[in-house]
């Protein structure tokens, strides 16, 4: 598929490229819909294997920013960035410096913050380069890392989920199966098992797992087992595509709540969940709260409107779960329709 065919299949307007041979910097912004508001969106610095998977990559995070946004009343449109990893030794200070010239030179449509694989201490070297970042340190007019709100946010949506489809007030005694403990996935541990549930988790970096066993008790299993751990709740924090044809039978859960992007690899996979009779809380509405915290920077912060906020996707995924199951639909349409009811009313 061609580039433009590309930004159709995607509904697209905009996909800026950006090549630096002095750094290695190959990087790509994709700006799906800004009625909103400036596109808002992490940066994320992975290895793909090709430049088609870099740009598919950008083009289906950036949508789901826009319904992210739009879904949690936030007043930005949907954005995201994607820097493919060199493949030998890089200086990095220096490719996230050029990063940063590039995001100016969008002339702020575009404000970047974290993502997979990147830090902080990035954003504090684009922030050398740039005003339009977010995720930099308080001590600079930051809210510092996101992942602690994400996570935050992702309890709570998960909360509603349980109590939705298992009524239950508390996820107390409750299994909990957790693919993947990185930034995200080991704040959602500290959150799970500080509320009394079982965990069980799997990393492909067997120190992240490790820790999560010392500090959570979390039970550790191989990445291909924890598709089917007998649980209560199944919570994708890894990389997207985690739910498709070949997981979702394999599933032993009445709710799949996590805070991954994009994890249906296909929008039938979500009907797929739909007809199995598991709950599903659709990723870009329970992740949002990562999103609300760095958005809060531009208007100027503040911790206490930010931690209410993310408090209330408990509301947003429980209105997502009671519209799917009157108009009897699977939830990540529900969810589409509510994001694209409020971008219709933004014109």
């Amino acid at each position: 598929m061609g580039v433009f065919d590309s930004m159709e299949h995607y509904d697209y307007g905009e996909l800026h490229f950006r090549r630096d041979a002095a750094t290695g910097l190959k990087a790509i912004i994709a700006i799906h819909d800004s009625r909103l508001g400036p596109a808002l969106g992490g940066c994320r610095f992975i290895h793909y294997d090709t430049e088609d998977a870099a740009m598919t990559d950008a083009l289906r995070l950036a949508r789901g920013m826009t319904y992210k946004a739009a879904i949690s009343g936030i007043a930005h449109g949907g954005g995201k960035s994607v820097i493919m990893r060199p493949a030998g030794e890089f200086d990095r200070a220096a490719l996230f410096r050029a990063f940063g010239t590039f995001v100016e030179e969008i002339g702020g449509h575009y404000i970047t913050a974290e993502d997979s694989g990147t830090s902080l201490e990035d954003m504090e070297v684009i922030r050398t380069q740039t005003k339009h970042v977010t995720g930099v340190k308080i001590a600079n007019g930051g809210s510092g890392d996101p992942s602690p709100f994400t996570a935050l946010g992702v309890r709570r949506g998960l909360e509603a989920s349980v109590k939705f489809a298992l009524g239950r007030d508390s996820i107390e005694g409750l299994t909990i199966a957790v693919q993947g403990v990185g930034h995200v996935g080991y704040h959602l541990c500290k959150e799970l098992r500080s509320l009394g549930a079982n965990l069980v988790v799997a990393d492909i970096d067997p120190l992240k797992a490790e820790r999560a066993q010392r500090e959570f008790e979390a039970e550790i299993v191989p990445l291909e087992a924890i598709y089917s751990v007998e649980c209560d709740v199944f919570a994708p924090c890894a990389l997207g595509s985690a739910l498709n044809d070949e997981t979702i039978p394999q599933l032993r859960c009445k709710v799949v709540a996590g805070a991954a992007n994009n994890q249906l690899a296909e929008p039938q996979n979500g009907d797929d969940l739909f007809q199995r009779g598991i709950l599903y809380a659709p990723d870009y509405a329970i992740n949002a709260g990562g999103l609300m915290n760095v958005a809060a920077e531009v208007k100027g912060y503040d911790l206490e409107e930010v931690t209410q906020r993310v408090m209330g996707i408990y509301d947003i995924i429980y209105e997502i779960a009671e519209r799917a199951d009157h108009a009897h639909q699977p939830s990540y349409r529900v969810a589409d329709t509510i994001a694209q009811e409020k971008l219709a009313k933004a014109g």
